[in-house]
């Protein structure tokens, strides 16, 4: 039985930003700022001295050095006169209440002070407190979000992150970086994403920049004011800002070691917060990824927080635990210029001398998710938790699992260029073999329909299993089965599947590069997908390998568990092929019954793979969810 899928093909609108239209922007006049002095005595306003900034670069778009232009770190388009905050007022992070659920209101009744920092009073210093485990809750599955409904509530909502595509990208974060804004916008979002301007990104999108502002902003200890440059790029309804400076983001690669990333994201942090406030424009949510991004909920409730961005909520998304950005304590303290108070076993010590940006991060947020609810519960056990399961089972209680989706603009079989034949759900067993013997041609393999075609598309790493492939090769490899890498990573799998090409020639083809368009062939082509990671935040490939009629193998962890129902031979049900136990005999019994279904009983092997057409696996229901979210934090 041939499902019909039908999907509403949505018409993006291009929102017009009359900032991206103008040569330059226009002239401010520098306004004296107070500084923040003891309260006995009356604050005088100053004019601050700005220090001569490193060389900026060229501006892509029409630029105008604008000399009145010169600012502080957190400058407000209409500066106001107020008093400096009480010392009662500073947030003590460390004291972390066993109701971590209970939102700290937003200080809507004040009046805004200047965008001065100000830094916490060390009178205010709270002693270090050791987190209480609690209990690992099992996942709950996160309700499906209500219709969109005309009257329903607009919100702003500022993403901040390292990466996003098509400007930079080296994995998942890219991806969901430029989906889910474009998603939200269609969902009567306010969007914009704001970016590191990095050297590496390509000069189509240099050239169609266009200059929005600059102002000048201290860093930590350094003593000295740098250079921020606002460069906006505006695209299918989401407006992209990017921090320009080229003494932090002229490397080559967005990602280069600890030594030099730390300043950079530093920076980066804190610059994305004071161009909000330059903008004059205040998000409801700030909405930060990864430890990239983590000092942001820092920043935004200390040095921030009388200044009007302080008053947004704040979420943080983990794509990825593993890495958290760990350095020692004064390194990160001088590079960031936070309070001493932030720097305790409750925020952002760890092992007594070292600073976790990201541990920072999700002690500060108003809200944590990840990108699937299994993996939710899993970063609560000392399995998967890095280190911070105590502390993630202590925030527990605003700890959220949504799982991602794929763009179906650029995954999506009826349409793909990349593809030798295209086909949707009512054609696709009449068309997909003709993929399968192009994807045979084009690799060097037997052309022949009978084949069990496996596809393996991943980082070469062992987070991706292929410790497990490595063992079972050659069990699998039995005449009747060919197999398709395509990745880069460790020399070790390179090697390995590079040897194995040798040694099946005809049946076994290593593609060790990096090539988006043979990607999508490979998922068009193959037969079934091969996911056995040891850990999975959530996973695209999966997705994507249903979505063009590939039934997925995965292990049941993280987002592998939570978007594939392994088969049931007895009533029929299921997505694909699953095992739970990390072991490569496990993998390969996953792998003999997928064979055994596909060659014995191929009527229901074409029913799965309708079924898994016909799924939706867009981005539309999660943004649906993180709408929610959004409202839950906000709700005026």
């Amino acid at each position: 039985m041939v499902f019909r899928m039908a999907r509403e093909k949505k018409d993006s609108v291009s929102k017009k930003n009359t900032a991206a239209q103008k040569a330059a922007a226009p002239e401010k006049e520098v306004l004296p700022v107070e500084e923040p002095v003891p309260a006995a005595k009356p604050a005088e306003p100053v004019v601050e001295q700005v220090k001569p900034a490193p060389k900026k670069r060229a501006a892509a778009g029409t630029k105008k050095a604008a000399a009145g232009k010169k600012t502080t770190a957190a400058k407000k388009a209409t500066p106001a006169k107020t008093k400096p905050a009480p010392a009662a007022e500073v947030p003590a992070p460390a004291a972390e209440v066993p109701a971590p659920t209970a939102e700290v209101p937003a200080p809507a009744a004040e009046v805004p002070a200047p965008a001065v920092e100000v830094p916490a009073p060390a009178a205010e210093k709270p002693a270090p407190v050791a987190e209480v485990p609690a209990p690992v809750a099992e996942p709950v599955p996160a309700a499906e979000a209500a219709p969109e409904t005309a009257d329903q509530p607009r919100r702003s909502v500022a993403f901040i992150g390292s990466e996003c595509h098509p400007f930079v990208k080296t994995g998942g974060l890219g991806d969901v970086m430029y989906a889910l804004p474009r998603e939200l916008a269609r969902l009567n979002c306010d969007v914009r994403v704001i970016l590191p301007r990095y050297a590496c990104i390509p000069q189509e999108y240099q050239n169609k920049m266009v200059y929005r502002g600059e102002f000048y902003m201290d860093l930590g200890g350094t003593g000295r004011n740098y250079y921020v440059g606002i460069m906006e790029y505006v695209w299918d309804g989401v407006v992209y800002d990017f921090i320009d400076n080229e003494e932090f983001f002229s490397w080559g690669n967005p990602y280069t070691n600890l030594v030099d990333d730390i300043p950079k994201y530093c920076f980066f942090s804190k610059a994305a917060l004071a161009a909000l406030n330059y903008m004059n424009w205040i998000p409801d949510i700030v909405h930060c990824h990864d430890w990239q991004a983590a000092l942001v909920p820092v920043y935004l409730r200390t040095l921030f927080r009388d200044t009007p961005v302080g008053r947004a909520r704040s979420v943080i998304t983990i794509h990825n635990l593993r890495f958290q950005g760990v350095y020692n304590i004064p390194t990160i303290r001088y590079w960031s210029g936070l309070p001493d108070d932030v720097f305790n076993m409750g925020a952002l010590k760890q092992d007594w001398v070292e600073a976790n940006m990201l541990k920072g991060g999700l002690a500060y947020a108003d809200r944590i998710t990840t990108v699937s609810g299994t993996y939710a519960w899993e970063i609560q056990t000392s399995e998967y938790g890095e280190r911070l399961e105590e502390h993630l089972r202590y925030h527990s209680g605003k700890l959220r699992g949504i799982v991602n989706g794929i763009d179906y603009g650029m995954w999506n079989p009826e349409t793909d260029p990349a593809l030798a034949v295209n086909y949707g759900l009512g054609n696709v067993l009449e068309h997909k073999m003709a993929n399968k013997l192009a994807l045979q041609r084009e690799l060097g393999l037997e052309e022949d329909e009978g084949k069990f075609v496996i596809g393996l598309i991943s980082r070469l790493t062992n987070q991706k299993g292929l410790d497990l492939v490595n063992a079972i090769i050659a069990q699998v490899m039995d005449g009747n089965t060919q197999v398709v890498v395509l990745g880069t990573g460790d020399r070790q799998y390179e090697d390995a599947f590079r040897s194995y090409e040798r040694a099946f020639k005809g049946s076994f083809s290593a593609c060790i590069q990096y090539d988006e368009a043979r990607a999508h062939r490979i998922y068009a082509g193959a037969d079934a997908l091969l996911v056995p990671s040891r850990f999975e935040p959530c996973g695209l490939t999966q997705l994507n390998a249903m979505h063009y009629g590939t039934l997925p193998i995965v292990r049941e962890t993280g987002g592998l568990k939570d978007t594939v129902e392994p088969y049931n031979e007895f009533t029929g049900t299921g997505n694909g092929f699953t095992f739970d136990r990390y072991e490569s005999g496990l993998l390969l019994d996953a792998i003999n019954r997928a064979k055994t279904l596909y060659f014995g009983n191929r009527y229901h092997w074409d029913e799965i793979v309708q079924r898994d057409m016909a799924k939706d696996v867009s981005w539309e229901r999660s943004a649906r969810q993180y709408k929610d979210l959004y409202l839950e934090l906000t709700q005026w």
